[in-house]
């Protein structure tokens, strides 16, 4: 093979990438574990091993996003919300979602849509909006529980470094912002190989007795299956003592909405200005104006109304959400003002969110941002 056709299929080698890629990338940040049991995010349409040849972001894949995308060459579009949220019976172009489904699978464009897991992991939507608003000292607003599994492990002293290694870099003992945490407490462990035994340590049919280490650490649930792995790849044992045990700790990287302080304490009007200006808004719906400044506010992108009873008791002077119904302004009773800046306003800069963490990863590869307005309300 001449060296010009050498150097261009290594050259093809090197930057060709497909859809598992770029969404598996995506679920190391946003883990679909973590969306609610309601949602739909994931593959939508197209097929993993598909080679990308440009990628689409936008918050709502219709059909008008699906001819940009055919325009642009783009043949994954990744949005936030699901087009796909409900059951299918049938695709046959009667509504917008199946015409969006058809015109995708007919140009061989692969759909993803990465939606309350994006919400949910700290770094997702709610950050976004809360550093736009300005916001600093964030922490989750509602965190969740059950997340989180712990495991308990037998190790012969002079192994225990390395199976911890091991573990920590199959994503166990992460707490906040510590990493490579665990426990451990010194012990003897005690077993008799028999049969067909190989065993590391000792003989077959001879009770031995180890210098042991119990090593503790915690990791997300949704990563069990190569925690385990990790550790058995790892562990000098050919039989490895383990247990699980899931824990009902609240964990504070992942959930719904998040709380913050402004820098300096702002007049409530001031602060309706600074988020009519940083979130780019034509109006904000909002309850009465209480006679205090702004300090600690509450943030949750798209319908946040849910999130209402955690805002007031974390002490927030402002909820900032969307699709709040009437009778559910009446709820702020004095106690907070509710500002409902829209369902699209809101959730509108997790295109950019999406681009930055593209960006980091694929720096080198096509990543456009869709231009079509999908906001499906109109103001006059």
């Amino acid at each position: 093979m001449p060296t010009a056709c050498k150097n261009t299929k290594q050259l093809h080698l090197l930057f060709t990438m497909k859809v598992k890629d770029i969404t598996g990338y995506l679920e190391t940040i946003a883990p679909r574990a973590y969306q609610e049991s309601y949602d739909n995010s994931g593959l939508l349409t197209g097929e993993p091993d598909q080679e990308v040849t440009g990628v689409l972001i936008t918050l709502d894949c219709i059909e008008e996003v699906v001819d940009e995308a055919i325009q642009k060459k783009c043949n994954l579009i990744i949005a936030h919300h699901p087009i796909i949220f409900k059951g299918l019976k049938k695709i046959t172009g009667s509504n917008y979602v199946e015409r969006t489904i058809l015109k995708a699978i007919r140009n061989h464009i692969a759909i993803y849509a990465i939606h309350t897991n994006l919400d949910n992991v700290h770094t997702g939507v709610n950050r976004k909006i809360a550093e736009k608003i300005g916001l600093k000292n964030l922490k989750i607003l509602a965190p969740k529980t059950d997340t989180l599994t712990k495991l308990v492990t037998f190790i012969p002293k002079a192994d225990t470094e390395r199976v911890l290694q091991a573990l920590y870099s199959a994503g166990a003992g992460q707490i906040g912002e510590y990493k490579n945490c665990s426990f451990q407490t010194e012990g003897t462990g005690t077993f008799m190989p028999v049969g067909n035994a190989n065993p590391h340590i000792g003989e077959v049919n001879k009770q031995e007795r180890v210098n042991e280490d119990r090593a503790e650490v915690i990791f997300p649930t949704h990563q069990q299956a190569q925690v385990i792995a990790a550790l058995k790849s790892a562990h000098p044992y050919e039989e490895v003592a383990y247990y699980l045990t899931r824990l009902a700790n609240v964990n504070q990287e992942v959930g719904s909405g998040m709380i913050g302080e402004l820098e300096q304490p702002l007049e409530p009007i001031e602060f309706l200005k600074r988020l009519k200006n940083s979130m780019n808004l034509t109006a904000i719906r909002h309850t009465r104006l209480l006679d205090r400044k702004v300090k600690k506010v509450g943030v949750c992108g798209g319908s946040g109304s849910f999130l209402l009873p955690q805002a007031v008791r974390s002490g927030a002077d402002f909820f900032v959400t969307a699709d709040f119904k009437y009778h559910e302004f009446f709820d702020a009773e004095g106690k907070i003002t509710i500002s409902d800046i829209g369902h699209y306003e809101s959730e509108i800069f997790t295109k950019e969110l999406l681009g930055e963490i593209l960006n980091k990863k694929f720096p080198t590869f096509a990543v456009n941002f869709s231009a079509t307005d999908t906001n499906p309300v109109r103001y006059f």
